[in-house]
């Protein structure tokens, strides 16, 4: 048993359950942290109702509670890669629900954009059926593939191929990026850290704000 598996093991303050399926995240908290539009993930998240000007559209992140308006770890790295399919296409998300679906006939998931599989089997065939769907060149496809691929590899997993460690981007939006910060559910109950310190980075923040060094 690793290191970490132990540390997971003997720290278990979750009553069971695995943390990165509990709700832990507002809507709002997680825009944030991934500089992407509120209403933006309110619709990948809630869905919204269809209005004399929009469609209808059913949410593509499956929330662990329908009751609460609260996302999961495992939710934060779909919204993550999702993410980086509207940077490149800013296209409605009803064709990348289609994609989706079209992929869950030979990898079943309840959170595909999140599973190994879609990283290792599943890219090649929801990339295929997306450019489809928009329309795009191949040279276009291979651009998007390409892109995922660096964002993906920011994403740490168990032996079983689920998350369990993210690396968002902070500033500069290419693979080479460091991994400056972490998002760990095992870690600060899951908020921003400092890589390799576990200092969150809220309470750098609150230092600079201070005047502090």
């Amino acid at each position: 048993m690793s290191e970490l598996n132990k540390t997971k093991k003997q720290i278990d303050i979750y009553g069971g359950q695995d943390p990165r399926e509990m709700p832990a995240y507002s809507i709002p908290e997680v825009a944030h942290y991934l500089n992407i539009p509120r209403s933006t993930l309110e619709d990948w998240s809630l869905g919204r109702k269809a209005t004399s000007k929009r469609k209808e559209l059913l949410p593509i992140i499956e929330r662990p509670n329908k009751e609460l308006r609260l996302l999961s770890f495992i939710n934060f790295v779909e919204a993550y890669v999702l993410s980086a399919i509207r940077r490149e296409h800013n296209v409605p998300m009803d064709k990348v629900k289609k994609a989706l679906l079209y992929l869950q006939e030979p990898f079943p998931s309840k959170h595909p954009l999140a599973d190994q599989q879609f990283e290792t089997n599943g890219l090649d065939l929801f990339i295929d059926c997306y450019g489809d769907l928009i329309n795009v060149s191949r040279s276009g496809q291979e651009a998007m593939k390409d892109l995922l691929k660096q964002y993906l590899h920011r994403i740490d997993r168990d032996l079983k191929g689920v998350a369990i460690r993210l690396y968002p981007f902070t500033r500069k939006l290419e693979g080479d990026a460091p991994k400056l910060i972490s998002i760990d559910p095992y870690i600060s109950f899951g908020r921003p850290v400092l890589v390799g310190t576990g200092i969150p980075t809220a309470i750098i923040a609150e230092r600079y704000k201070a005047g502090e060094t």
